[in-house]
């Protein structure tokens, strides 16, 4: 089985139509793991926090962000979510709006690296990342993330 599919639960995906601004997007994204009982809620605040510390360094390509902190500013157990906004947001000025949010909860330092190199594969294709932005509703969006894998 692939680690996208042992990782990622369509109750963890959703399509939102916008976020207040990139802090609000990464609470909206984060969400579903924190209510699935993946981490707590302070993890939402080590993104934040990291982001503001390190500049966006989860926005791996453009309209791509892969949202995550160390395991120990939260994560309970492993899990992905994706979320995908239909008004992308701006994590720092001058940079494209981002859509396409996933958000990687690691138990650990190793435990995840499958996931990423099947994430890698997926996504290392932009029409995949645009297909994915424009997903009609979060089964399309799963979908395409599952099939692919």
């Amino acid at each position: 089985m692939s680690q996208i599919k042992d990782m990622l639960k369509l109750e963890n995906v959703q399509v939102v139509d916008a976020a207040k601004d990139w802090e609000d997007a990464v609470r909206i994204a984060v969400t579903p793991l924190v209510k699935g009982g993946y981490v707590e809620e302070r993890y939402i605040d080590g993104i934040i926090a990291n982001a503001h510390e390190l500049g966006p360094y989860f926005v791996l390509v453009p309209n791509l962000a892969l949202l995550h902190a160390r395991p120990e500013q939260g994560v309970i157990k492993k899990q992905l979510a994706l979320t995908i906004l239909r008004t992308g947001t701006v994590f720092k000025e001058g940079q494209a709006p981002t859509s396409v949010l996933l958000t990687l909860a690691a138990e650990d330092s190793n435990s995840h690296i499958q996931v990423m190199r099947e994430l890698a594969t997926l996504l290392s294709d932009p029409k995949n990342i645009e297909a994915l932005a424009q997903a009609k509703n979060e089964h399309e969006a799963y979908q395409l993330m599952v099939s692919e894998a």
